[in-house]
């Protein structure tokens, strides 16, 4: 699973073309197929008996809302731009994931870029939308209804790519490895086996390896190839995002073999002796 976190745009509706992968519609109404997801506060918008299914022009316009009713509120150094973009891609070879999995992946995300604050009634307003295969698009308004700023995280791109290797284990996506839970109730002496698990383990460490370096680089070097005009940098930071994905499988892989390496094999018992009984003749 790929974050990707583009860059603020003044107005929801380029990100949400681009989300449906074609052009708005004041006819198309959007199911909660499509919508998979959005911010708690929307249902006291909506009567018990009213309508939900909103098209893609009414959900733009509800999104823009917080832009209009406050058009003083902006960033610490005057920025307008309060639509964030988050897309999320599966791996080619990840499972197809059911609307209520895109659901939780769509608010577990928000809860970690700090757009869904729980206990917050004014804060932003935001969708997740699941229109494409294998790929779910979160936009959110940064102005809350209050018409405070909100300010993403500063270490936004790292709390995105720790929360998508949660989520991959949570969901059981591609390549996901886990470490023996049991061992064999037998004590085992250092040796070079496990002196060579723990050169493996820093290798593979997640907070200090160097790979977990190297891994991070590449993360940051695509955001900011994204950034970048044209489909070209799009599709440059795509492949970097596989590389960096790659990274991590080594680093899963590594990190289970040195746990079998550790593990102490259970010595097979000596064959019995076999008991003759002599026979006078």
């Amino acid at each position: 699973m790929i974050p990707r976190l583009h860059e603020r745009t003044h107005t929801p509706h380029d990100p949400l073309e681009e989300a449906l992968g074609r052009p708005l519609s004041p006819n198309e109404g959007l199911t909660e197929h499509t919508v998979v997801a959005h911010w708690p506060g929307l249902d006291y918008f909506t009567l018990d008996d009213e309508q939900k299914i909103w098209t893609s022009v009414q959900w733009a316009e509800h999104l823009e809302e917080a832009l209009l009713e406050h058009p003083f509120a902006a960033s610490p150094d005057d920025d307008r731009r309060a639509v964030l973009h988050l897309d999320v891609r599966l791996h080619p070879e990840d499972r197809q994931l059911t609307s209520p999995e895109w659901a939780e992946v769509a608010h577990r995300f928000a809860r970690v870029a700090d757009i869904e604050i729980p206990g917050k009634e004014s804060g932003c307003r935001w969708i997740a939308v699941q229109a494409q295969p294998g790929r779910l698009d979160l936009i959110a308004n940064q102005i809350h209804l209050d018409g405070a700023w909100h300010a993403s995280p500063t270490d936004i791109l790292r709390r995105l790519s720790d929360e998508s290797r949660r989520i991959e284990r949570d969901l059981n996506l591609f390549r996901v490895h886990t470490r023996p839970t049991t061992r064999p109730a037998i004590r085992t002496a250092a040796t070079a086996s496990t002196q060579l698990a723990s050169v493996l383990t820093q290798l593979a460490d997640e907070q200090a390896g160097p790979l977990a370096t190297v891994r991070g680089l590449v993360e940051h070097t695509a955001y900011r190839v994204a950034r970048q005009p044209g489909t070209a940098g799009t599709e440059t930071a795509h492949r970097l995002e596989l590389i960096a994905r790659r990274l991590h499988a080594i680093q899963q892989d590594l990190d289970t073999t040195a746990a079998h390496m550790v593990q102490p094999r259970i010595a097979a018992a000596p064959p019995t002796a076999r008991r003759t009984t002599h026979r006078s003749p």
